[in-house]
C-alpha cells in the first residue's frame, strides 16, 4: 500500500513520451516520497528542494547547478525540482531548462501549489510537460483489485466481494484517520489529531500567506473551519460571507485559493440535457475529511475523494476527458455524483450512509439519462443489482465498489 503503484505507473506512462513531468497534489500527500521512489529507478539522479536553504543557495549561485551531477554511468539522469513554484520566475526558468537540456536529462517538477493553474507571469510552458496528480490514500489504492480502466468503462457495475473484512477495516481506518500517509500509517487517532491540528494552520499561515500575499489569514482559517459543517450540500457563498463578515467576492477568491493549495476541491452541477436543472452551484469537499463530525457527510466526502482521484488520474493519463459533477433540479431532486466522459454522462453515483433502498432521485435521473447507476452505503451485506427500465442500478458497500476503481 505504501508503494503508490498507481502513481508510479502514471510516471512510467507519461515520462516515456515527455522529458519534463509535473507532479501536483496536496501538501504531505507523499509527493516527495514518490519522487524519491522514482529516483530509485535511475542510476543518476539529483533531488533539489526550494524549501531547503542550502539547495536554494546553490540554485541562486548557479541556475544550471544540476549539470555538475556526479554520474555513475552514461544513462540519462533524473533531476527533481521540489516546490520550485515558490521561485518568482519559475516558469521562465523551467522553460529555459527544458529548451536547453531536454535531450540530456529527465525532469520531475513537484509542488503543493497548483502547478497547472498557479500564475506568476512569464512565458508559457505549454507543450513542454505532462502533468499528473498525487492524492492521499484512497480505497482503490490501499485495497484495490487492479481492475483495468478499459474493463471498467465497459461495465462500471461489476465488482468483487473478495477480502471483505480487510476492505471494511481499511475503510474504517480512512474514516478515522484520513488518507494522508502520516496519520493513516500510524494507525492512531492521537497521531491524527496532532497532525490535523497543525496541517491546515501551517498551510494557510505559511504557503498561502507567502505565495498569495493575503493579509487576513485568520479569516481564511475561519472560512476553512466552517467548511466541515457544510459538506454534502451546495455551498451558500452569501451565507459564508455574512458569517465571516467579508464580501461575496472575497469569499469566492479565498475558496479558489483553498482549492489551489489542495485543502479542498469542488464539483459543479451538471446542466446538460437536464430539465429544470439548477445552475452555478458547487459542492465543496475536504481532503482532511476525518475532521467532519457528521457521519453521513464524512461518508459522502470519502466517496467524493475516491471519485475525484479516479477521474483526475484517468484524464492525466489521456484515457479521456473525465469530470465529476452533481445533479440537482428545481424540484430539489439531487444525485450526489455524475461522472462525465468526453462531455457525455457516463455514470451516476449516490452516497447513502445506511440506506439500502434505491433513492427516488437516482431512479428518476437514471431513467431520463439512460446510463448505469450505483448507490453506495456502509452496510456489511452483499450487493444487489436492480433493473430500472433497460438499465441496471447497483446497490453495494462503498468499500467494495470503490476498491475496484481503476
Amino acid at each position: 500500500m505504501e508503494k503508490r503503484k498507481p502513481y508510479l505507473s502514471a510516471w512510467e506512462e507519461l515520462s516515456g513520451n515527455k522529458t519534463m513531468i509535473f507532479l501536483a497534489g496536496p501538501r504531505q500527500a507523499g509527493k516527495t516520497t514518490l519522487a524519491k521512489m522514482i529516483a530509485g529507478s535511475f542510476s543518476n539522479s539529483l533531488y533539489w528542494n526550494w524549501d531547503i536553504p542550502d539547495h536554494r543557495k546553490l540554485f541562486i549561485e548557479d541556475p544550471a547547478f544540476f549539470t555538475g551531477l556526479v554520474r555513475k554511468d552514461s544513462t540519462k539522469p533524473l533531476i527533481i525540482f521540489d516546490e520550485i513554484h515558490k521561485y518568482r520566475d519559475w516558469k521562465n526558468y523551467l522553460k529555459g531548462v527544458y529548451d536547453q537540456f531536454s535531450e540530456e536529462y529527465k525532469f520531475l517538477v513537484s509542488g503543493s501549489g497548483r502547478l497547472d493553474l498557479y500564475q506568476r507571469g512569464g512565458d508559457s510552458l505549454a507543450g513542454r510537460y505532462y502533468l499528473f496528480h498525487l492524492f492521499p490514500f484512497t480505497m482503490a489504492e490501499i485495497s484495490g483489485g487492479n481492475r483495468r480502466l478499459s474493463d471498467f468503462l465497459k461495465n462500471p457495475l461489476e465488482l468483487s466481494m473478495k477480502d471483505a473484512k480487510q476492505r471494511e477495516n481499511s475503510w474504517r481506518q480512512l474514516a478515522d484517520l484520513s488518507g494522508f500517509p502520516e496519520p493513516f500509517l500510524s494507525g492512531r487517532k492521537t497521531t491524527y489529531r496532532r497532525w490535523s491540528n497543525t496541517y491546515s494552520r501551517q498551510l494557510i499561515r505559511e504557503d498561502i500567506r507567502d505565495l498569495t500575499q493575503i493579509k487576513s489569514v485568520q479569516d481564511v482559517e475561519t472560512l476553512y473551519m466552517l467548511l466541515p459543517s457544510k459538506i454534502g450540500s451546495p455551498l451558500s457563498v452569501p451565507s459564508i460571507a455574512e458569517n465571516v463578515k467579508v464580501s461575496y467576492n472575497t469569499v469566492r477568491s479565498w475558496l479558489d485559493i483553498l482549492e489551489r493549495f489542495y485543502l479542498v476541491f469542488s464539483i459543479p452541477t451538471w446542466t446538460g440535457k437536464i430539465a429544470r436543472a439548477i445552475q452555478k452551484e458547487r459542492k465543496y469537499y475536504l481532503w482532511d475529511y476525518a475532521k467532519i463530525d457528521s457521519a453521513a457527510a464524512r461518508f459522502e466526502n470519502m466517496v467524493a475523494c475516491d471519485l475525484w482521484r479516479a477521474t483526475t488520474l484517468w484524464s492525466d493519463l489521456g484515457m479521456g476527458n473525465f469530470s465529476l459533477h452533481f445533479i440537482k433540479d428545481k424540484e430539489k431532486r439531487e444525485v450526489d455524483f455524475l461522472i462525465v466522459k468526453d462531455g457525455k454522462p457516463f455514470l451516476l453515483v449516490e452516497a447513502k450512509l445506511s440506506e439500502t433502498q434505491p433513492a427516488k432521485a437516482l431512479i428518476a435521473f437514471q431513467k431520463s439519462m439512460r446510463i448505469p447507476a450505483v448507490q453506495l452505503h456502509e452496510g456489511s451485506e452483499g450487493y444487489r443489482m436492480i433493473p430500472n427500465g433497460s438499465d441496471k442500478l447497483l446497490i453495494a458497500p462503498a468499500w467494495h465498489w470503490l476498491a475496484e476503481l481503476p
